[in-house]
């Protein structure tokens, strides 16, 4: 039994859900998700709740019932609230700069990295740090990691794109022999 797939989902005020066939259709003002769940869950739509069953006793279908409450709660919470991630850039000469839709990294390379900001994704940038907000969960992840994939913080002097939250474990340089 999935503890989390057993719960139901409540659906706040200002978001409309509709459920036709197998796709759940979720709106809050100018903003709209679709979730397809592909017939391996029940949906059941009640007056302010989703609730979600498995269609059979195999093991795909269980899987897939936790999975889609949480997918589900996700949308609903990224159309609501949103989601963020902060990045942290440190190093000597390493800054980041907003150029419209173009996100301008210098990160130590000869040459600028400029990384091409996709749909519904919104970025800020502030000194060394870069907020990267969504309603999209996966895609604001993806977005924050893409770009700290740039450059990684090394584990010796830390400098690099780190998550606000990463820890780096440091490592001691070489000790000359006497």
């Amino acid at each position: 039994m999935s503890r989390i797939g057993k719960q139901a989902v409540v659906i706040p005020s200002g978001v409309e859900v509709k459920l036709e066939g197998v796709v759940l259709k979720f709106k809050k003002g100018n903003l709209s998700k679709e979730l397809d769940t592909k017939s391996h869950v029940n949906v059941t739509l009640a007056d302010n709740s989703i609730s979600f069953s498995p269609k059979g006793d195999d093991r795909q279908s269980r899987a897939f019932w936790g999975t889609y409450r949480a997918l589900t709660q996700n949308i609903i919470t990224g159309l609501t609230q949103g989601f963020s991630k902060t990045l942290e850039i440190n190093g000597v000469g390493y800054k980041a700069a907003l150029k419209g839709k173009i996100l301008e990294l210098s990160l130590g390379f000869s040459h600028p990295i400029n990384y091409n900001i996709p749909e519904g994704i919104e970025i800020t940038v502030d000194k060394n740090n870069i907020v990267v907000k969504g309603s999209d969960k996966q895609q604001v992840g993806q977005v924050a990691a893409q770009i700290r994939e740039f450059r990684p913080p090394e584990p010796y002097k830390g400098k690099g794109v780190k998550y606000a939250d990463e820890r780096i474990i440091r490592k001691a340089g070489k000790t000359s022999k006497k």
